[in-house]
């Protein structure tokens, strides 16, 4: 049974003291009944009873931060088995066992091998049971205990959230919370006062106090003004142990920041402002400029300006320059110095957002005079009207009088004004203006039809200062005369059908009229006199300004007449009455049954009938295609059996084939075939000619050829020419050259035998040898054929 030891040392007593006094239990027994034991007296046997248990440690209680020279006492452990001579052992397990915690195995006192913190752990579970010393097994089941470490007092308050940043309204009554900090404590906040803390303020009376249990900052004086101090740095302290003596602490700083409330109206900073401006100044531009200055910041420091005396007739406006909140005075009508020359006005500007509360009392408003002077200047003239309208008739007379414009000079002194036309708005100059009177006139008839309206620009300037112009528009409106004869609407071709009946209408007619009279078009339609008793066609008018013609009868034959022409008057209602004679072209077609026309040809009444002019067409393009492809074949034909024959009276020289490149020697194949020069003997077989297709056919014709085994060059080449000349069917140029020109540029000269073909003179051969190897074989060639002449 465990039970707790009545032997204390004395020294353990000592540092333990405050913890006896400061503790509520230490300990807890539990009292646990049991029967007593019965055991085998002999030696290795099994105890086979349980034993008795008295009381036992719950929890014990441990200093953290503890540093002394030796281990500190826990507690002790004891049980009732721990009599007599009996071998046992305590044994130590659970949390920290053997690292931090020790147990002494023969006496059961438990010591702290290590300095211990509070906040890093509060309490160790253990599991204390006690075993025979000898075999090891346990004597009783285990206990579990607690171990708790005692706090003490070592940890300063923080705050975590610092440094911290508020803003209050300015003008705010005193006891007004502002903001409120926290401050934390990692100490014990159950056992002692560890972490009971207490604020104060250190900086920032008499502005501000703080509350000692909330540690909430409050406004502590009246009348704090932002346009006096906008900042504060207010120094927070909180300290633990209740605030006694002793007690850990720690800081923080608060800065409050006044925020601006509407308590300053606006102010000019001058009673009278004074603005000399010109007369001719456009209107919406600047006048002057006028401000109001306060002592507020962002929306409670915009004002409004407005003109509340001396401008009845609305001359002048005043608006607010919203970057600089400047009042900007500028022009709503145009100023005349002759007319008046100042003005007195007051301005008023007033706060757009005034206090809510009205606690900084009030008007936010304030006033200023502004004293404008109109300053003289030389102004343009000043048309009587801005827009003139005139009238004239088309096909009025040259110098016709169309109107007048007028136009003066305001200033005082009244200089004289001349007119012109700017010609950039009558490029075709119709008109003229007197430089005096302003009288306009008519340069060239005007034709309605053409333009109904022209514009032109009519400028006034002075004659004492030709830069002071004025302008003014004047619209001329062409009026309308009946001078065009009305004419039909469209160019008429009416169809009439050979079974047509008596009275059919076969057009309506219509007319048009360039001219536009005031009370409208009216036409009157007529036939010419010679037509009036027109025995095939009549009109009849169908009162809406046009007429339907109509056939007096049903023989109408395309064989007898196949085209009718109606001349028909047509008069309008002008004044004079204007007419013209147009005529209507009437054919007379072929229609099916139904009334619908088919063919209106003559031609075409001799056609078989069911066949259409249509398939006529197509079968007509057949032919003709037809006939292109055989004209283009023979011409193919013939132009391929045309013979390559030169004509004697051309110049055999410009068909000369010319070849600028050099021979590459025995290793060039591409240019010619040598095998012809290496086999000369094979000049006996014929060769049919490529380049033409000769009509006769010659046998080939013998030729004198050195033996089977020599090879005379020379002679061959004799024996080609010789042929070439006798042979009527070859052109008269020589194919032989491809191989008989060496090329341009070549130090070895031309190796053809043309040129030495009639030359007696003996040549040397003997120098192709020193050529190189390329030319080796033809100093050997040409050697051979030298022994062969000389043999």
């Amino acid at each position: 049974m465990w039970r707790r030891s009545e032997e204390m040392p004395k020294d353990v007593w000592m540092s333990l003291l405050l913890v006896w006094i400061t503790l509520l239990s230490c300990v807890s027994t539990i009292p646990i009944g049991g029967a007593d034991t019965e055991a085998d007296p002999g030696e290795g046997q099994r105890l086979l009873s349980r034993a008795k248990r008295g009381w036992v440690w719950n929890q014990m209680f441990v200093l953290e931060e503890f540093s002394g020279p030796d281990p500190i006492l826990v507690g002790r452990l004891h049980t009732d088995l721990d009599v007599g001579g009996k071998r046992i052992k305590y044994v130590l397990a659970g949390e920290g066992a053997g690292t931090i915690f020790a147990i002494n195995e023969l006496t059961g006192d438990i010591h702290a091998m290590k300095r211990l913190d509070r906040e890093e752990k509060a309490e160790y579970t253990l599991t204390a049971q006690v075993i025979n010393a000898d075999t090891d097994q346990p004597l009783e089941p285990p206990s579990e205990f607690i171990i708790k470490v005692q706090d003490i007092n070592d940890n300063p308050p923080q705050f975590i959230e610092g440094p911290y940043r508020a803003s209050v309204a300015e003008m705010s009554a005193v006891g007004t919370p502002v903001t409120r900090v926290t401050a934390t404590d990692a100490d014990d906040p159950v056992y002692g006062n560890s972490a009971k803390l207490v604020y104060s303020i250190l900086e920032g009376q008499p502005y501000f106090s703080v509350e000692p249990n909330s540690a909430t900052i409050k406004i502590a004086l009246h009348g704090m003004d932002r346009e006096m101090r906008e900042e504060y740095l207010v120094v927070i302290q909180a300290k633990d142990m209740g605030g006694h003596m002793g007690g850990l602490s720690g800081t923080t700083t608060v800065t409050v920041t006044l925020t601006d409330i509407n308590d300053n109206p606006p102010k000019f900073s001058k009673n009278l402002y004074e603005f000399v401006i010109p007369e001719n100044l456009p209107i919406g531009q600047t006048g002057g400029k006028v401000k109001a200055n306060d002592r507020d910041i962002g929306e409670n420091a915009r004002s409004t300006y407005n003109i509340i005396e001396g401008d009845e007739q609305g001359v002048f406006e005043i608006v607010t320059d919203s970057q600089t909140q400047e009042g900007i005075l500028r022009l709503k009508k145009a100023l005349d110095f002759e007319s008046r020359r100042s003005y007195t006005l007051k301005v008023e500007a007033a706060n757009v957002q005034s206090d809510p509360g009205g606690s900084a009392g009030g008007p936010f408003k304030d006033t200023a005079t502004v004293k404008i002077v109109v300053e003289d200047a030389d102004e343009p003239p000043v048309f009587s009207k801005p827009v003139y309208t005139l009238e004239v008739n088309e096909n009025a007379p040259v110098n016709t009088v169309i109107g007048t414009v007028a136009a003066r000079d305001p200033d005082s002194s009244g200089s004289q004004v001349r007119y012109f036309i700017d010609r950039h708005t009558d490029l075709e100059r119709q008109f003229n203006i007197n430089v005096d009177d302003g009288k306009i006139t008519l340069a060239k008839p005007l034709d309605r039809e053409t333009d109904m309206w022209h514009n032109i620009t009519v400028t006034a300037t002075e004659v004492r200062n030709h830069s002071q112009i004025s302008r003014a528009v004047v619209a001329i409106r062409v009026m309308d005369i009946n001078d065009n004869a009305p004419e039909f609407a469209t160019e008429y071709e009416a169809f009439l059908c050979e079974n047509g009946k008596p009275g059919q209408v076969i057009q309506t007619v219509s007319a048009v009229d360039r001219d536009d009279p005031i009370q409208g078009h009216y036409f009157e339609y007529r036939l010419v006199p010679e037509m009036l008793n027109n025995p095939n066609f009549t009109i009849k008018n169908n009162q809406d300004n046009s007429i339907s013609v109509l056939a007096k009868h049903d023989t109408f034959r395309r064989q007898k007449q196949e085209m009718y022409f109606l001349p028909i008057v047509v008069t309008d209602n002008g004044n004079p009455p204007m007419s013209s004679t147009n005529t209507l072209t009437i054919r007379v077609c072929g229609c099916s049954k139904d009334g619908i026309v088919q063919s209106c040809n003559v031609e075409a009444y001799v056609l078989p009938i069911g066949l259409s002019m249509g398939a006529l067409i197509a079968i007509l393009a057949c032919i003709i295609l037809l006939l292109v492809i055989v004209v283009l074949f023979v011409t193919l034909r013939r132009h391929k059996n045309e013979p390559l024959i030169i004509k004697d009276d051309e110049d055999v020289r410009e068909n000369i084939i010319r070849y600028d490149d050099e021979g590459g020697g025995e290793e060039d194949t591409e240019a010619f075939d040598i095998a012809t020069l290496q086999n000369p003997d094979g000049v006996n077989g014929y060769l049919p000619r490529k380049d033409i297709k000769p009509d006769l056919q010659f046998m080939p014709r013998a030729g004198h050829h050195s033996g089977p085994n020599g090879v005379d060059v020379d002679e061959f080449i004799n024996v080609r020419l010789h042929e070439a000349d006798n042979d009527p069917t070859a052109p008269p140029y020589d194919s032989i050259q491809i191989y008989g020109y060496e090329g341009r540029g070549s130090i070895a000269g031309s190796l053809s035998s043309l040129e030495t073909a009639s030359s007696d003179s003996d040549q040397n051969y003997d120098y192709l040898r020193e050529w190189g190897p390329r030319f080796r074989r033809l100093g050997e060639l040409y050697s051979v054929g030298e022994s062969d002449r000389e043999t």
